[in-house]
């Protein structure tokens, strides 16, 4: 294995002897230089892995000197040390992105621990991290099979995704390999715990989540009841957990983490039941009695969540909050800019939400663009994507203009999205609902193994389109495929993202309350 090489400058290197001969030791290869303009061109003509340059130098500065190589070779870490504590010293070091800062007189194993933390930093995390992983790899296993409470099923899954986002950092194909089968082990047993208790959440006493229907009335009205700050509440259609924290950090500039509640969507985790179920404070089925004109079913014409608005006021009055509040939903750039630049007419609101559908789209981009499917080709690409949308997004804007006028931050979505991998037939007659994840119908014929079956939609508060209606739910990452002209339906809808069934993806999503920094 070749020697790291390290270039060291310092007017007074000969003093620094002890140190190179304890590096030279420990195989390391030094070349040495004791000013700003040889270095430089030293620096051009090899391949070094790191440099130490002192600050105070004769002639061209430590900070001069470390200005010009970042020009030359930006990547290269830079390690400055200096006898100078002074501040804006500091400050102009770290400003032009250096590595390290050490204060002299510097020990040898000082030395050592910078070179450590600058150029093994990636294989020392990569090796802890394993290591790490296959500890808890027993543990979550012991867990997965003792798990049987709501609770218990929200911790285990941010288990996962903390794991998930770990491996990710350090690249290991042969442990996320092992997470991706626990995940879907993990998904098996969740689907087999909805089963059984799904219905039990909706007898009047049950010990249950919070849902979508209850999700408003629960954590969104305490919130206004306190009167302490204005409201932004933002619903970001069909985002996950681990979405969520891809750009946590982003959102951490300007605001800081109170209160995080991970919730249960409804079945089915779509926008129609889901998202209108958190507006309205009702279930669909309730939703359908009380206001008819708003309510439409699946195989009805027209769009289906065109009521939010309506919804949400009707809740309020019904909750008795007389309050101050608008609700936008964003579906493109433009809407999302508008509001961004009109934002601070709203700073006498006592609540303003934003619903902002940008996920969504992306999700069914990727069904129908090849482009987005080589972008989003699996989860972490996912997530990926999600990032870099969030920090160039109006909704960003929007955060940041909510913060600077002293706004709460509510953010939250109404389900989240499964990566399909597996499909599963299903025969239907042409009343039957489109969706991958369930369906809705009178004479469905499917494979009870995949599936969960509601033969009374009642009973978990959902309307029946016809008095024989059911609704079964996709498991694990299956999606349904009818038998007609099934290798193309398969092909087609293969690895894309869908939701409307049963997985800890979809259903364990993120409720989270902020205040501004």
């Amino acid at each position: 294995m070749d020697k790291i090489k390290i270039l060291w400058v310092d007017d007074e290197i000969d003093l620094l002897k002890p140190h190179i001969l304890f590096l030279e030791k420990k195989n390391y290869a030094v070349t040495t230089c004791n000013n700003g303009l040889d270095a430089i061109t030293i620096f051009e003509e090899d391949n070094f892995d790191i440099v130490f340059l002192d600050e105070n130098m004769p002639g061209m500065s430590g900070l001069e000197t470390l200005s010009e190589m970042k020009e030359k070779k930006s990547t290269i870490p830079m390690i400055m040390i200096t006898k100078s504590e002074e501040e804006y010293i500091m400050e102009e070091a770290i400003g032009s992105k250096i590595a390290d800062y050490l204060i002299k007189p510097v020990n040898p194993n000082q030395i050592l621990l910078s070179l450590k933390k600058n150029l093994d930093h990636s294989r020392l995390i990569s090796e802890k991290t394993t290591l790490d992983y296959q500890k808890e790899f027993r543990k979550i296993a012991m867990e997965m099979a003792m798990v049987n409470s709501y609770e218990d099923w929200i911790e285990l899954y941010k288990k996962l995704v903390f794991w998930e986002l770990e491996l990710e950092n350090i690249n290991d194909q042969g442990m996320i390999q092992i997470l991706e089968s626990q995940k879907v082990e993990a998904n098996s047993q969740f689907g087999k715990y909805i089963e059984r208790n799904y219905e039990d959440w909706f007898e009047p006493k049950a010990d249950k989540p919070i849902q979508s229907h209850t999700l408003f009335k629960e954590l969104v009205v305490p919130e206004i009841k306190k009167k302490d700050k204005p409201i932004l509440f933002v619903v970001i259609d069909n985002l996950r957990y681990d979405q969520w924290k891809s750009f946590e950090t982003v959102v951490g500039n300007y605001y800081k983490l109170e209160k995080e509640v991970p919730y249960f969507s409804i079945l089915p985790t779509a926008t129609q039941y889901a998202r209108n179920a958190i507006f309205s404070g009702l279930l669909p089925i309730e939703m359908e009695k009380q206001f008819p004109e708003y309510w439409k079913n699946d195989v009805e014409d027209g769009g289906k969540n065109l009521f939010e608005a309506e919804f949400l006021s009707a809740q309020l009055k019904r909750l008795g909050l007389n309050i101050k509040e608008d609700y936008f939903k964003i579906t493109n750039l433009a809407s999302g800019k508008k509001l961004a630049e009109n934002f601070k007419a709203l700073k006498n609101n006592d609540l303003v939400t934003v619903v902002y559908n940008f996920v969504d789209m992306l999700s069914h981009a990727k069904t129908e663009l090849d482009v987005v499917k080589e972008l989003a080709s699996d989860d972490k690409a996912y997530r990926s994507l999600t990032l870099s949308w969030f920090k160039n997004s109006p909704l960003l804007e929007i955060i940041q203009q909510a913060q600077h006028l002293g706004f709460k931050l509510i953010l939250t979505t109404d389900h989240g999205t499964i990566n399909v991998k597996n499909p599963s037939k299903v025969v239907g007659d042409k009343n039957t609902s489109l969706n991958l994840r369930y369906k809705t119908g009178r004479s469905l014929t499917y494979e009870h193994k995949d599936v969960y079956v509601v033969k009374e939609p009642k009973k978990i508060g959902l309307p029946a389109i016809n008095m024989s209606s059911s609704f079964i739910f996709a498991k694990n990452d299956l999606f349904l495929a009818y038998v007609n002209n099934y290798n193309h339906y398969v092909s087609y809808y293969k690895n894309t993202y869908q939701h409307g069934g049963i997985s800890l993806e979809e259903m364990i999503i993120p409720f989270l309350i902020f205040n501004p920094k």
